[in-house]
């Protein structure tokens, strides 16, 4: 796709799951893509499977010194940065009687804060050159809770009412598109610790998911469009999934 080859992509939470799946897409397509994640020697092993137009950067998104050097290793890299896709993100689902409440402090340093932190490094850049865009996942549960997941949707419509309010502050010059989807396959839920959400939900393997590539090719259609259209939101379940 045009609207790709070339481009300067950021990803967080790129070491596995849609990150990974969305960055062999882009590179696939042309793109220059900085990987960004805690994990070293998972990002390492995907940018030698991606070539010389994929670096990485350790990065912590709950640290804003993490992402200022991660936007500015990427500038230094490549020369500047079209897109930032903040993708990173946890889910330790519990209930509130519960009181796992060092699991809400770390959803709410990653999946709001971590988001924060993003757009706070790279949009002074994206402004100073006219042009950009920002991209959030957020989720399905960012537009309708349920039990058990009540702080990880509530970080989960935070991602919504910071991204459609960064739309409205830059629609003249930056575009924004934010990212809902279902239930899929990735490592997503996989530190939960609650005895009765597995006790409702089992081990999340029984519901219908989606793969990486799902999610992979709505950002690609998102980026991928002309320089005046804005992809808004994009909101992607499996077949089966109601909620």
């Amino acid at each position: 796709m045009e609207g790709i080859k070339d481009k300067v992509i950021v990803i967080t939470g790129a070491s596995s799951g849609i990150g990974a799946g969305a960055a062999r897409k882009l590179v696939a397509l042309g793109a220059k893509v900085v990987l960004a994640a805690r994990r070293e020697d998972q990002l390492k092993t995907l940018v030698q499977e991606l070539g010389s137009n994929a670096i990485y950067v350790v990065t912590d998104v709950s640290k804003r010194a993490d992402l200022d050097n991660l936007v500015q290793r990427s500038i230094e890299k490549f020369g500047h940065v079209d897109v930032l896709w903040n993708n990173a993100g946890i889910m330790p689902l519990s209930f509130f009687d519960e009181g796992h409440v060092e699991e809400w402090d770390r959803m709410i340093d990653i999946n709001i804060k971590g988001v924060l932190y993003g757009i706070n490094a790279v949009l002074p850049h994206m402004l100073q050159r006219g042009e950009g865009h920002i991209l959030a996942t957020s989720s399905v549960g960012g537009i309708k809770t349920s039990p058990g997941i009540g702080v990880y949707s509530g970080t989960k419509f935070a991602v919504r009412a910071i991204m459609e309010t960064l739309r409205e502050e830059v629609a003249q010059t930056i575009k924004v598109t934010t990212v809902f989807p279902g239930a899929t396959q990735s490592e997503l839920g996989s530190d939960i610790t609650s005895p009765k959400i597995k006790a409702l939900y089992g081990n999340l393997k029984g519901m219908p998911k989606m793969d990486e590539e799902a999610i992979a090719n709505a950002v690609v259609y998102a980026i991928s469009q002309p320089g005046n259209i804005n992809v808004n939101d994009i909101v992607l379940r499996p077949l089966g999934q109601t909620r």
